[in-house]
């Protein structure tokens, strides 16, 4: 069966979702939504390095919506405008279509009151939603989830997430929300408090939901390092003495003591903070569970480019991509990564 869906934004994640659709031959690819009024009526194969595909950009959503798609894909950006993307989202399904969504992030698991509006939607328009990618995502929900079903007994699930984004050529969330480049007295929006809790708590609760276990609550934690120099990075220049690299951990607590941890270590040159985590490869999200026995579990990541920041923007957008099916087929309402069964990539091997 070949279901008809809309992509719905082409940045760095976008693009490679497009690519994605094109590959998948049970998905055909209906309409493009963009924002850029310079990507207006370009052809989408254009926008992601194709060839001609005979489907052209537009910013009008009536449009797109008009073209009763089976599901939209939507990879637009909601660090910097989630009223927006919030907007975007209760829209598409109160129309009556299913989404695949790498953001709101904390859509991946929300509670009650967060997720309501966005359930509320999905059920109004007899439609389906899922927000997922790698992280949060695949890194930290059924990756470490089927480790730990291989143990005796656990005392901690931790996903990390070790990466240099010296690559990640997109200047507004390396610079305006997690602060790089910035003065090491400035607090960045992503370390405001209870924001990291907002962006991955999901990550924590869904854990400790798919281990059957009720946390005490969640706290956050985090250290930077400055420029030992200025350095150029492909988002822009980072002045000596500005954050330079970070790290920050989301803890489920329960007794007194972290249960299920989500981890970051982020560098922007290899050589920063040595005595932190080091990756296996040239990134990776590792997991670690404690326990009997213990386990540690690397993904490595590595695009054809030889970048893993590619591989890792791949990666977000096929979680998505491949999920349509799924999410397609699936009763009404926002599902978590614990509602769906096992996504694989059918239909890929060339």
């Amino acid at each position: 069966m070949t279901h008809r869906v809309v992509l719905w934004g082409t940045g760095n994640v976008g693009r490679n979702a497009l690519i994605g659709i094109n590959a998948r031959p049970d998905l055909e690819l209906a309409g493009v939504w963009v924002s850029n009024p310079d990507k207006v009526g370009r052809d989408a194969g254009e926008l992601a390095g194709l060839g001609r595909l005979g489907v052209f950009a537009t910013n009008d959503a009536d449009a797109v919506l008009a073209l009763r798609p089976d599901c939209v894909v939507y990879t637009s950006m909601a660090d910097v405008r989630l009223d927006e993307a919030m907007g975007d989202l209760t829209r598409i399904l109160r129309a009556g279509v299913n989404v695949v969504s790498s953001s709101p992030v904390f859509l991946q698991f929300p509670d009650e009151e967060t997720g309501a509006p966005i359930r509320e939607a999905a059920l109004e328009g007899g439609v389906s939603i899922w927000v997922n990618g790698i992280d949060p995502g695949f890194a930290n929900d059924w990756l470490p989830l089927t480790i730990t079903g291989i143990s005796e007994s656990i005392t901690e699930v931790r996903c990390m997430e070790i990466l240099n984004y010296s690559t990640y050529a997109q200047p507004t969330v390396l610079f305006d929300v997690m602060g790089f480049g910035r003065p090491m007295d400035e607090t960045p929006l992503l370390l405001s408090p209870t924001v990291l809790t907002l962006a991955w708590g999901s990550v924590v609760r869904q854990l400790a939901a798919g281990l059957d276990v009720e946390l005490d609550g969640i706290e956050e934690w985090h250290t930077r390092l400055p420029a030992p120099e200025t350095f150029e990075v492909d988002a822009g220049t980072v002045e000596k003495g500005t954050a330079a690299a970070l790290r920050f951990e989301v803890r489920g607590m329960r007794g007194g003591r972290p249960v299920v941890v989500l981890e970051h270590v982020t560098r922007l040159r290899d050589d920063l903070g040595p005595d932190w985590p080091q990756p296996a490869g040239q990134g990776s999200y590792r997991v670690e569970v404690k326990g009997e026995p213990n386990y540690t579990v690397d993904l490595q990541l590595l695009g054809k480019n030889g970048d893993h920041n590619t591989a890792g923007l791949k990666a977000t957008a096929m979680r998505l991509v491949n999920a349509v099916p799924s999410v397609v087929a699936a009763p009404p309402g926002l599902l978590t990564a614990l509602d769906l069964p096992l996504i694989t990539g059918r239909g890929l091997v060339e």
